[in-house]
């Protein structure tokens, strides 16, 4: 009979926050795989955790998820924790679970600790929707992708960085989408932990002055919808009629339907979009 990945949400600071349930699964499965194996043992020795370790993470995520996925089949019950937080999330976690699927293996979450939910519900910023992107990637071309696309996303943005990374970051951010509310998360659950509500400007401002310290979260507004239809508007108002037809056609478009969607674009009448081609 097949064992059971069991994804288990670690304390992001303060050890506290583990739940009894993952205290007596931790205890009662075949292994743990962990992130960082030094970090996790620990927490194994402070709740008197005895169960064998083996080392999991970004630079063996393929060919060790093989072989966990294998001991799986054969029988085992293996535990994946992470640095800190819940497993999947930003790291190699998701890699197991697929494997882990692929292979028929059942799979369960303990829920837990998570920074980027933890750092939304400080925020003060809306809740109800939400964008993750996690750390912004280092590829300068994927970056510069990253950030013209949140550009216009209407939802909160919430964002992981490093302490050596974060002015230029909020330099970019500023460069990207101009002025924003932000709240910054700093050392989450732990003795120092802020949440300090502020805009990207005045943050740059901040630590020009302060040397940043400690893991942060950036929960950033999204764009409003009424900013987002006015800089559509001024899109559209630098092209000709016939252009901003043009760029429907070209996808296919009959030209009935194109002159809807450049009618609906420009905020007007399909007839005046009509009158205005004929002249």
């Amino acid at each position: 009979m097949a064992g059971m990945l069991y994804l288990c949400a670690t304390p992001i600071g303060n050890l506290e926050d583990i739940t009894l349930r993952v205290i007596r699964t931790l205890k009662e499965v075949d292994l743990i795989a962990a992130e960082d194996t030094r970090n996790t043992i620990k927490l194994l020795n402070h709740f008197e955790i005895k169960t064998p370790m083996t080392s999991y993470h970004e630079y063996n995520k393929i060919d060790k998820a093989a072989y966990l996925v294998q001991k799986m089949t054969d029988g085992s019950n293996i535990a994946l924790v992470t640095d800190a937080g819940t497993p999947g999330i930003s790291d190699p976690g998701e890699e197991i679970v697929k494997q882990a699927y692929a292979a028929g293996i059942p799979v369960t979450s303990l829920p837990g600790a998570c920074a980027c939910v933890t750092a939304l519900t400080l925020s003060g910023l809306p809740t109800r929707r939400f964008a993750f992107e996690a750390f912004l990637p280092h590829d300068k071309k994927e970056r510069k992708n990253i950030l013209e696309s949140i550009k216009t996303e209407t939802r909160t943005i919430i964002l992981y960085e490093a302490p050596h990374h974060l002015k230029a970051t909020l330099k970019e951010l500023y460069d990207a989408l101009g002025e924003r509310s932000i709240t910054i998360c700093r050392e989450l659950t732990k003795i120092h932990e802020t949440a300090d509500q502020t805009t990207l400007s005045s943050a740059i401002s901040y630590y020009q002055e302060i040397t940043p310290k400690g893991e942060y979260v950036l929960v950033i507004e999204g764009i409003s919808k009424e900013e987002l239809n006015a800089k559509k508007q001024e899109k559209w108002e630098t092209l000709t009629i016939p252009e901003h037809m043009e760029q429907y056609l070209s996808k296919g478009l009959s030209k009935k339907d194109a002159m809807k969607e450049v009618a609906k674009d420009r905020g007007v009448p399909k007839r005046e979009i009509y009158q205005q081609l004929l002249l």
